[in-house]
């Protein structure tokens, strides 16, 4: 099971009065900016590509508008991946010195934008390498504060400093625009379709085996449906990777996860991330995943023989043969076929 995202448009106070065009940052093809005063209501990575397209179209002048302060970093797959090595997947003792790197050569006299109430490894940072020049340039702003209203020409908006919460005292002044980009992110997939059983405390999504497989029916396996947060992921190659230990679960029953020990599995997790300050479901980095990955593959001698074909997609006629030799013996001795409900 996938997710196809719905886009999610909130209804901004006293919308219906802004003269200008507004439109879903999902809404962007096809479409032209020129000349135009953009505004952008969010501050994440949705936003992060509406400036990006805004900018490439040749607009007259853009402002990012967001409610809070999100963790940037460079699209620099070296950096990445030195972020992504904490394998523990959450916020650490010298989890400051990667945050200190960041606001002194990344964000350097924009350190202003950066968060400070909130840890590198706790949300999903944005990658980019290009917004923090393009403020720098005067080709855009980037605002932190709440919105009050729309207005005819423009967003009246309540200006925050760095550490003020939500909703706090600021400055009050229009900012306007021609045109508003909602770049509000999408709605949740729903799971509703699911079976009752899936949710039951204290083994509802995401606290899953391997975060996407419900204890109670190994058969369901919600892909990107349950994810929170995480750090240098690359969906193509997690998502195979699950959809090929889906398989051989399937095909398998002797490598076939059993209720009692998935639920252990998620038990050992969250004691080994109980001093994060996110559920240990709720943030991820992508080396905790491969982690994952291999103790599901390692701790089960029987999916030893599959491991080529769950991590590189190769190799399966070798497990399969076994299976069916398997199979012939427990036909063979009278031993029913195991099958899971």
């Amino acid at each position: 099971m996938l997710s196809f995202l719905q886009p999610k448009i909130p209804h901004m106070p006293n919308q219906e009065a802004f003269k200008g065009e507004i439109f879903h940052s999902s809404q962007l093809d096809g479409r032209t900016a020129s000349g135009k005063r953009v505004l952008i209501v969010g501050g994440g990575a949705s936003a992060v590509e509406a400036l990006e397209f805004a900018i490439h179209t040749d607009a007259a002048s853009n402002a990012v508008l967001a409610r809070s302060d999100k963790w940037v970093i460079p699209r620099n797959a070296f950096v990445n991946g030195l972020l992504a090595l904490n394998i523990l997947g959450q916020e650490a003792l010298i989890s400051w010195i990667p945050e200190t790197l960041l606001r002194k050569f990344f964000y350097r006299d924009l350190e202003d934008l950066a968060p400070t109430s909130r840890g590198l490894f706790t949300e999903t940072p944005m990658v980019n390498s290009n917004v923090f020049d393009q403020i720098r340039k005067k080709k855009a702003d980037w605002f932190r504060g709440d919105i009050i209203e729309f207005v005819p020409d423009g967003i009246r908006f309540r200006h925050r400093a760095q550490g003020v919460p939500k909703g706090g005292p600021g400055r009050e002044s229009v900012v306007k625009g021609d045109i508003i980009i909602m770049a509000t992110g999408y709605q949740r997939p729903s799971l509703a379709f699911l079976p009752d059983a899936v949710f039951k405390e204290p083994y509802q999504p995401p606290k899953w085996y391997l975060q996407v497989f419900p204890p109670e029916h190994m058969s369901i396996c919600a892909s990107n449906c349950t994810y929170v947060n995480a750090i240098a992921t690359v969906g193509n190659y997690h998502i195979g990777i699950y959809t090929r230990l889906l398989l051989m679960f399937l095909v398998d029953p002797l490598a076939r996860p059993q209720e009692y020990w998935m639920k252990r599995w998620i038990n050992m997790t969250q004691w080994i991330k109980s001093r994060a300050p996110t559920g240990a479901f709720d943030f991820i980095t992508y080396s905790e995943l491969i982690y994952w990955f291999f103790f599901c593959i390692l701790i089960n001698p029987f999916r030893w023989k599959w491991a080529p074909f769950v991590f590189f997609g190769i190799g399966a006629t070798l497990p399969k043969h076994v299976v069916s030799r398997e199979d012939e013996l427990r036909n063979g001795l009278g031993i029913k076929k195991r099958h899971h409900e």
